[in-house]
């Protein structure tokens, strides 16, 4: 029975190192296209957070672009090309997604820092798609860098 379960593991292992990253890749850019198209439609459930967020903004201006520039972004991920350029812009992103954790504690918190609320819980777990894209940049990134050292070298 173990030597079939390590049999079949190790052979799945095979297939996921193969496919995991784009796999990766596909998820992080279907969030960000599903999430964005939400706040340009007007049916985010983060809607309220930004607008308490960004407070200085007209919120029926700075969501919907929000919305734009993040579907942007999820389709720059299914472009390999664009994902040098679109990790940056992704990890800006995601930065000021911990916002709310600083400006509207109480929101975010129902005890700082260890119990968030659900509201907390959406922030904190950005934390994951960080990661996500760190790993799908370690990946692309290869390529770009050795495309630009050989343009430098030829210069």
């Amino acid at each position: 029975m173990k030597k079939t379960f390590n049999t079949f593991y190790f052979i799945l292992s095979k297939k996921m190192e193969k496919h995991s990253i784009n796999m990766m890749r596909i998820s992080l850019a279907l969030i960000y296209v599903w999430f964005g198209a939400l706040k340009i439609f007007g049916m985010s459930p983060a809607g309220e957070l930004v607008e308490q967020t960004v407070y200085w903004f007209k919120p029926e201006i700075f969501i919907p672009i929000l919305g734009i520039c993040e579907v942007l972004i999820g389709l720059g991920l299914l472009i390999k090309r664009l994902i040098p350029y679109t990790i940056p812009l992704l990890l800006m992103h995601m930065a000021a997604t911990f916002f709310p954790v600083f400006i509207l504690k109480t929101i975010c918190f129902d005890a700082f820092p260890y119990c968030p609320t659900l509201a907390g819980q959406y922030i904190i777990k950005n934390l994951i798609l960080i990661s996500g894209a760190l790993v799908v940049a370690g990946k692309y990134n290869e390529k770009y860098y050795a495309e630009m050292n050989l343009k430098l070298s030829e210069k």
